[in-house]
């Protein structure tokens, strides 16, 4: 029956595609088939199907690596799981139609068929399900990696003067990414004053005030001096009101008025050019 099974899906390869992808576009989430184009969607259909044909005819190994290839490409061009769990059913229900509907399969070969197919097809949804996941997990590490060293990074915009934007909450995983960006930062760009901006910041409780008292802190530590800029006249009531003592760090409203501090902290100024 395996050898049966092996053959019928090869000789008809060609014929359960097409109505597979009849069924996907008439049934499947929209937004797979619409935003690719007709080739791509096409090339990434044909390669879903022998990737399940593959679990019936190539050695395990070969099945592994196209499995976490195809699995790799769908995740990166936003496949939802349950359009690959769906595509996965259709696929069996067609290929089992097939088979029944042209009484392929004697009478009493019935049973031993169904346990041949159930064999192939259980483990293929599980596997499909796992390299997936594996992918997406993968894939979202990496998101987050580069979104940490986005968010706080530190931009030289002067000789000896540095900056470091943020935008959004501070919470203490940030704080401490902050904390080794800006050390590694001023080393780096051997930087004699930072500007920490603040302009972004949407609340500045307790908590946020002492991470930035402390990467104050360990910028005056290793030679530098840092400033906070962009306190808007909401952040300052509430750090009055709080009672955060911020009398170690320099303080301005906005950051073109902190990167003139800035400018005459290192003996420069802007001057004015006439025309």
């Amino acid at each position: 029956m395996q050898n049966f099974l092996k053959d019928f899906l090869t000789n008809n390869k060609e014929a359960i595609l097409t109505e597979w992808m009849k069924r996907m576009q008439e049934e499947g989430d929209e937004r797979v088939t619409k935003t690719v184009s007709e080739t791509v969607y096409v090339n990434l259909s044909t390669e879903f199907v022998e990737v399940i044909f593959a679990r019936m005819k190539k050695s395990n190994q070969e099945y592994t690596e196209k499995l976490e290839e195809f699995s790799e490409r769908i995740v990166r061009l936003g496949w939802p799981l349950t359009y690959v769990s769906l595509g996965l059913t259709t696929l069996g229900r067609i290929i089992y139609s097939e088979i029944f509907n042209k009484e392929l399969i004697p009478s009493e070969k019935v049973k031993e068929f169904a346990t041949v197919y159930d064999q192939w097809m259980t483990p293929v949804l599980q596997e499909i399900i796992h390299a997936y996941t594996a992918s997406w997990e993968r894939t979202v590490s990496l998101q987050k990696i580069a979104l940490q060293e986005l968010s706080a990074p530190l931009i030289p915009v002067f000789e000896k003067i540095s900056v470091m934007p943020l935008v959004g909450t501070i919470d203490t995983e940030r704080a401490k990414l902050i904390m080794e960006n800006l050390l590694s930062g001023v080393v780096k760009h051997r930087s004699e004053v930072v500007l920490i901006d603040i302009t972004g910041v949407p609340v500045v409780d307790t908590m946020v005030a002492h991470h930035i008292i402390q990467a104050a802190d360990a910028v005056r530590l290793v030679g530098a001096k840092c400033m906070l800029v962009g306190i808007r006249p909401e952040i300052a009531q509430t750090i009055v009101n709080l009672g955060i003592n911020l009398n170690q760090v320099i303080t301005t409203s906005t950051l073109r008025i902190g990167i003139e501090k800035a400018l005459e902290m290192t003996n420069r100024k802007i001057v004015k050019m006439e025309a």
